[in-house]
């Protein structure tokens, strides 16, 4: 089931996003983040009007989120968003990541956003791999843009540019 996150489920993200940190370079953080990191994080989604969708397993607890926000804080990117996409590691691999990704890509085309952008770290083939088949095509790689376990990462960064908004404007 999906379902809009809110502040109740900070839980359950930070538990998400702690077992990214430590384990994957998925996020490049070296420390696990905090309740109260989770209730800033929100409060941002909230202020940006930004949703963080969850899908929830059988017995009602958070097997996965994706969200998206801010892309650069300039007013000339206001139709560009950078997204982003965890499922809890007992949860991979049953196509929740899909679901998911396909969910912000139309949260996305309501809000009027023209262009997703994902920052993937460039050995992480499985969320690649998601992403082109979402649509998404490669648009940059950033060499050795972090240092995660003991080595140099590449950023590789993934673009879907949607038809919307039909009608942009400068300001």
């Amino acid at each position: 089931m999906l379902a809009r996150c809110s502040i109740e489920h900070a839980p359950e993200i930070l538990a998400i996003f702690n077992e990214a940190i430590a384990t994957s370079t998925a996020l490049y953080d070296y420390e696990p983040r905090t309740l109260e990191t989770m209730a800033k994080w929100f409060q941002t989604k909230d202020a940006g009007n930004f949703p963080v969708i969850g899908s929830f397993a059988a017995d009602g607890s958070l097997a996965g989120f994706a969200t998206y926000g801010t892309f650069r804080a300039f007013a000339g990117y206001k139709y560009s968003v950078e997204h982003s996409v965890y499922v809890r590691s007992d949860q991979r691999g049953q196509g929740l990541g899909k679901i998911l990704l396909a969910e912000i890509i139309h949260a996305a085309q309501n809000q009027d956003y023209h262009v997703l952008i994902g920052g993937i770290d460039s050995a992480n083939h499985g969320s690649i791999h998601l992403h082109l088949q979402a649509g998404f095509s490669h648009c940059a790689t950033i060499k050795e843009a972090g240092f995660k376990f003991g080595s140099w990462r590449d950023l590789v960064f993934y673009q879907l540019i949607l038809a919307t908004p039909q009608a942009p404007v400068d300001r």
